[in-house]
């Protein structure tokens, strides 16, 4: 594919006309009609301020600055590489502050890369296939032996996570992503009937300390100079009534870290 192909292709799908990215980009309609159909080869200045323009995650431009024949904008380390130990230790030290309180870190397809030791009362029961290595969040939230036999309200919640995921897709198409979320979809329940929920989707859980809500919480960095950091979300769980917080508390020292 070419570079004009690929920028109308994420100006298409963000729903802007050419005048409109023209317009955020600084540059005139003509041109960039020129741009997107090869008769002119753009710089990388323009390249950048493109993407910036299309709200690109820093791993998709640079894929747009090598589609241009440029060096990437910022390094990508992986998640695993010494760059990013820093950013691993205070990822692993908020999660550790949020005890008793579920939360896990993860990446943009939902594997995850580390949690605390309240993350046993997510996957108690599930299948162990379902939480070995990398195991996937949204896999463990949607799967029929994994959280959804204790979800009380699965119809809201797989809506909720579904939602959020093709809002995603569509932003910025991945092929994993996409094959995710078509296995999702055959594990969630008809939601044609399901109402709004108002501001927040609360996860009712069944467990063993009894039955649980809470609200989900995502942070990200937004001003990582790498890739591989950008891709990380930070997924917390709070308490969404007293009863919840005082069986999550009581429950703490019986937890099992999970490797």
């Amino acid at each position: 594919m070419t570079f004009g192909e690929t920028l109308r292709g994420y100006r298409q799908r963000r729903r802007l006309s050419q005048l409109d990215l023209a317009l955020r980009a600084n540059t005139t309609q003509r041109h960039l009609s020129f741009v997107e159909s090869g008769r002119s080869t753009p710089g990388r200045d323009l390249v950048v301020r493109l993407a910036t323009s299309l709200d690109l995650p820093l791993r998709e431009q640079n894929g747009l600055l090598l589609a241009a024949g440029f060096a990437p904008l910022v390094s990508d380390s992986g998640p695993d590489g010494p760059e990013l130990s820093a950013v691993r230790q205070a990822l692993q030290e908020v999660l550790d502050g949020h005890r008793p309180y579920p939360a896990f870190v993860m990446n943009r397809h939902g594997d995850v890369l580390a949690v605390n030791d309240a993350m046993g009362v997510m996957t108690e029961g599930a299948a162990p296939e379902l939480c070995q290595g990398r195991w996937n969040a949204y896999r463990m939230g949607l799967h029929p032996q994994g959280m959804a036999p204790r979800v009380r309200n699965l119809a809201h919640w797989s809506r909720h996570i579904l939602g959020n995921l093709r809002a995603e897709l569509t932003r910025n198409p991945d092929d994993r992503l996409a094959a995710l979320v078509t296995e999702l979809e055959g594990y969630a329940p008809p939601a044609a009937d399901v109402p709004h929920l108002g501001f927040a989707v609360p996860l009712e859980l069944a467990s063993r300390q009894g039955d649980l809500r809470l609200l989900a919480m995502i942070a990200t960095f937004t001003t990582a100079h790498d890739a591989a950091v950008t891709d990380l979300k930070l997924e917390t769980f709070l308490p969404a009534d007293p009863n919840t917080a005082t069986r999550l508390r009581a429950a703490q020292p019986d937890r099992t870290l999970i490797q």
